[in-house]
């Protein structure tokens, strides 16, 4: 019988961050998404400066083939922009919570997007299907 290991990647930077807590403002949210639920394509980060405040700035990472999770020139550039901000608590969602198109943006609203067929009838955050 052949066992299949599954590889086990360091955490990131953005995890531990993440892991130690509220700290006070301003706060990062880090949002995943990704075409599946196996592969982050994209990294969105907003600066939220006090609580009931808008995020802003917000700022978005792109990996056409690999996952932004595990590129280490894309986490070194979120970890920057936090510090840039004076980013003194961060939250991240501990999986992909959706498709990486914008409704509205890359497709029409209403609509499902027609690149990411994973996500049409599935759950954001438990990724189970809907219908």
């Amino acid at each position: 019988m052949l066992l299949m290991r599954r590889i086990k990647r360091r955490p990131s930077r953005l995890h531990k961050l993440s892991r130690r807590g509220f700290r006070g403002n301003p706060v990062a949210t880090i949002a995943l998404y990704g075409p599946t639920a196996e592969r982050a394509s994209k990294a969105a980060v907003a600066i939220i400066r006090e609580e009931g405040a808008d995020p802003d700035p917000l700022r978005r990472w792109f990996s056409e083939d690999g996952d932004v999770r595990f590129e280490p020139g894309i986490d070194a550039e979120i970890v920057a922009f936090i510090r840039e901000h004076g980013v003194r608590s961060v939250v991240m969602t501990d999986r992909i919570i959706g498709c990486p198109h914008e409704e509205g943006v890359d497709y029409p609203e209403g609509q499902k997007c027609p690149q990411c067929p994973f996500w049409a009838n599935r759950d954001r955050f438990t990724h189970e299907t809907t219908q």
